[in-house]
């Protein structure tokens, strides 16, 4: 039998032990090398998680005294309801550690956390090739079939 997975609120003494497993989520989607966030963003995305005038949060999951996985949310308004909406921006899992529940544990701590501040919806995105993801996310979400566009300023 596996240990139990705990999800929590991030802390600010997890930093050291984070920093993977953002590093990995980043590398997942070739952010890394030449092509690294700026040490800049990271820094300042670890910093709203504790700062009480920014709507982003974090959770963690942990078992064995690791961390085994992240998730990154924040709350926003919408001009197609009154509730706020949670937009689920980063989850990642060790590795090792897939398939055991990782993900689909932090993503139902965002649904929580979502409900609690009376969101009327959480959505969130991924890469059309992230198929182990996919699978999960059709098994606990909706696929909303929007596609999604962007354009770097």
């Amino acid at each position: 039998m596996s240990d139990p997975i705990l999800v929590r609120e991030i802390r600010p003494e997890d930093r050291d032990r984070w920093t993977p497993l953002w590093d990995g989520y980043n590398s997942f989607y070739g952010r890394s090398g030449p092509t690294a966030l700026d040490r800049a963003i990271t820094d300042t995305t670890w910093s709203r998680f504790f700062n009480p005038e920014e709507p982003v949060f974090s959770f963690v999951a942990e078992a064995r005294g690791e961390l085994l996985g992240l998730v990154h949310y924040l709350f926003h308004r919408s001009t197609t309801q009154i509730a706020p909406t949670c937009y689920l921006q980063d989850l990642f899992a060790r590795q090792d550690e897939r398939g055991r529940g990782v993900g689909a544990a932090l993503i139902e701590a965002v649904y929580a956390a979502a409900k609690a501040k009376g969101c009327a919806r959480v959505y969130w995105q991924t890469h059309e090739t992230n198929g182990i993801a996919r699978a999960l996310y059709d098994r606990i979400g909706e696929r909303s079939g929007f596609i999604v566009y962007a354009k770097t300023l």
